[in-house]
């Protein structure tokens, strides 16, 4: 893969196989160290000296994750994680830290972080840690976009079918939701047909996986 040095590639676009790793430190010496390690494995990182210096920066909207430190000049990098937390930006965060405690570890946990290593820590360690959380971006952003896709399908249905496909999905039988919605079983059959074709389910139990990512049977389950 191509590198220039943590920057986009041509045209303004992030040149990606491996994912992007964006590092807060504000220890420049272990900063650059971190980043030339990063780049020895083909893969782009960008750096910043400080919380604020990171908030000018717009995330890249590919697989990433962040290098944090724990003590930064200004914000801290928990109140970082806040303050990204606070705006719902999902990037993975791994911890870094000279003075970490159990306490302080802990809160980084359970506030959604990935890995809290202490300095000084195992290049190997490092490279684990970031590459477990660029995999579980790149998981998540597999699922958004699953997610937008059948929303984007389910569209497409007509009233009758997003109420068959919910119904049936919910766990009844045709005979069921025919007399519960006043339609012959037939008629039933025809739209749930219709409802797989056009989610693109090839079996029933693909349009009940559908249902369960789109919502429906908690709905059906309410009505």
């Amino acid at each position: 893969m191509a590198i220039s040095d943590g920057y986009p590639g041509p045209g303004g676009a992030w040149l990606v196989d491996d994912g992007v790793v964006l590092v807060v430190d504000d220890d420049a010496a272990l900063r650059d160290g971190i980043a030339s390690l990063f780049r020895s494995m083909d893969i782009q990182v960008r750096t910043f000296a400080c919380a604020a210096e990171f908030l000018c920066f717009p995330i890249p909207d590919v697989p990433c994750c962040l290098v944090l430190d724990v003590r930064l000049r200004g914000a801290s990098g928990l109140e970082l994680q806040a303050m990204l937390a606070a705006v719902g930006c999902p990037v993975p965060v791994v911890f870094i830290s000279g003075h970490a405690d159990v306490a302080m570890s802990v809160m980084a946990m359970r506030a959604g972080a990935t890995h809290f290593l202490t300095k000084p820590f195992r290049d190997q360690d490092l490279l684990d840690a970031v590459t477990e959380a660029i995999g579980r971006d790149v998981q998540r952003r597999a699922c958004e976009q699953r997610g937008r896709e059948l929303k984007a399908a389910f569209e497409t249905l007509t009233s009758r079918e997003r109420e068959v496909m919910a119904l049936a999905a919910a766990g009844l039988m045709n005979k069921q939701i025919a007399d519960d919605v006043g339609l012959s079983t037939v008629t039933v059959k025809i739209h749930r047909a219709q409802a797989m074709k056009k989610m693109g389910a090839r079996t029933f139990a693909d349009l009940v996986v559908m249902a369960h990512v789109l919502g429906l049977t908690n709905v059906a389950a309410q009505a």
